[in-house]
């Protein structure tokens, strides 16, 4: 099959367009994600692109193959307020020479990082191909992987960087068509810097590559002392250790286009001599929690981890599938309002497909066609979401049986991240539900009883009233309706 019949199309920042994908080379497909910086716990926004670019890896490798694509999400492990706790912590110990700075700092950071990997895991996202430490690329590697001082050499010696107030900055003017990726033209730039600028940089624009560390801070021997590296350069150098110089796809959210993807070309594009870093550039939009900007002074910060495992939200956590359907209801580019509404829509949709897909003992072998163009229309998640609708509507019309459409659905679901396998029904909890019901019902609250009874339904649970012929009280049985 030629890479035109696949039929992706997806939407590149960089042109402002959506183009038909064509890889450099069908036998690698190659994508880079912004993974996080784990000082903390992931917040739901960082939520979104671990799910968004988990969909296009899922879809990549089907029109591909599974062999032939490279994923690589990184770990940003080195950052001003990881390095200030690795020193609070363990300054003794790094003194002393009993631990190394890489040691200290990945110590301050496991907790963090593990938790992130279960939290991406409840979500239903796949492992990436690669997931490099960026403390582990700083120096020159044994295996001659690309590393941050072997790039900030290049700058400098191509003329991109200069050496100035105990920096090593990238010189904006240096690049004719820096800019290009936010359309942020460098003259209005400096025209309109509200701030005073730095007297050792020669343009406002001009953005760290290299910075000193004092005695008292952590930090790498370097032929320009002792130090750490800025925060944009990192990800030139996992990217090119992994992918190359020029890769497919770079994906991230929409706050990262500037300045950190800009200066992620402007560093690749001018250590390799490259006329881009990658072919195609995705960004997923901004996230609001009901309504309003996710903010630690409004109290509508969450975390992943409080979501799926407290009742911080909604007075109740969340599964993992429902906060991954959630966030792919709304298209991948328009920004998206997290709210309570938006998992109780999702969950109850959810429910329905799992009880039509349940009808199918084993998922079909191969995926709908109309889903799997859906999603190659630049990941149309909407779209494919209204046939799995419609298939759910087709196999519970259809029952029980050869029921193909379950399996079929089933399939869909699966690929898409979500848990097929056999349905749990806790009996505890309908049973809970049917007392509480009967007490409604004994307040005469029938609007409230009958709410509990259309949720038990949802939920493929059919409630059938009677009497007990010995004591004439009125008595509740319940089935899985399939």
């Amino acid at each position: 099959m030629s890479d035109a019949s696949k039929g992706l199309s997806l939407y590149n920042t960089l042109t402002r367009t959506k183009e038909p994908f064509v890889p450099i080379d069908p036998q690698n497909v190659r994508m880079y994600v912004c993974g996080p910086t784990v000082y903390d716990f992931a917040h739901i926004g960082n939520a979104r692109p671990a799910i968004v670019f988990d969909v296009l890896f899922r879809l990549l490798r089907e029109l591909y193959g599974e062999e032939h694509v490279t994923y690589v999400r990184n770990i940003t492990d080195v950052d001003d307020k990881i390095n200030a706790r690795a020193l609070r912590d363990f300054g003794a110990e790094i003194a002393a020479g009993k631990l190394s700075l890489n040691d200290a700092i990945r110590k301050v950071t496991e907790k963090t990082a593990d938790q992130y990997h279960k939290d991406v895991a409840a979500l239903g996202c796949l492992e990436p191909t690669y997931e490099p430490r960026a403390t582990e690329f700083v120096a020159p590697r044994a295996d001659g992987k690309a590393d941050m001082l072997s790039l900030i050499g290049q700058l400098i010696e191509r003329g991109h960087a200069y050496v100035a107030g105990g920096e090593v900055l990238f010189d904006t003017a240096s690049m004719p068509d820096y800019g290009e990726l936010s359309k942020r033209n460098l003259d209005e730039q400096q025209a309109g810097a509200r701030i005073a600028v730095d007297a050792h940089k020669k343009s406002p624009g001009d953005f760290v590559l290299w910075k000193l560390s004092s005695p008292e801070e952590p930090g790498w021997e370097s032929p320009w002392g002792r130090g750490r590296p800025g925060w944009h350069i990192e990800c030139s150098a996992m990217s090119a250790a992994y992918l190359g110089e020029v890769f497919d796809i770079h994906g991230g959210g929409l706050d990262l286009i500037f300045p950190h993807h800009e200066n992620e070309i402007a560093q690749s594009r001018c250590a390799h001599g490259t006329r881009v870093m990658a072919n195609v550039w995705m960004h997923n939009g901004f996230l609001q929690v009901e309504g309003q900007k996710m903010s630690k002074s409004l109290g509508n910060f969450y975390s992943i981890h409080e979501l799926l495992e407290t009742g911080n939200f909604g007075g109740r956590a969340w599964p993992g599938e429902v906060l991954r359907l959630a966030m792919l209801m709304t298209h991948y580019r328009e920004p998206i309002d997290f709210s309570v509404r938006k998992l109780e829509e999702a969950e109850n949709t959810l429910r329905k497909w799992k009880r039509a897909a349940d009808l199918a003992p084993e998922a079909a072998k191969e995926l709908p066609a109309d889903v799997v163009a859906a999603l190659s229309d630049d990941l149309a998640t909407y779209a494919a979401f209204q046939r799995l609708t419609q298939l759910a509507g087709e196999a519970l019309d259809f029952g029980d049986g050869e029921n193909a459409v379950a399996a079929s659905l089933k399939a869909a679901l699966a690929f898409l991240g979500f848990d097929v396998g056999a349905a749990k029904v806790d009996e505890a909890a309908i049973g809970k539900a049917i007392a509480d019901r009967l007490a409604l019902i004994a307040a005469k609250n029938w609007a409230e009883a009958d709410r509990v009874r259309d949720e038990l339904l949802a939920q493929g649970v059919q409630l059938k009233d009677g009497k007990d012929p010995a004591t004439g009280q009125r008595v509740t049985t319940w089935e899985i309706r399939r």
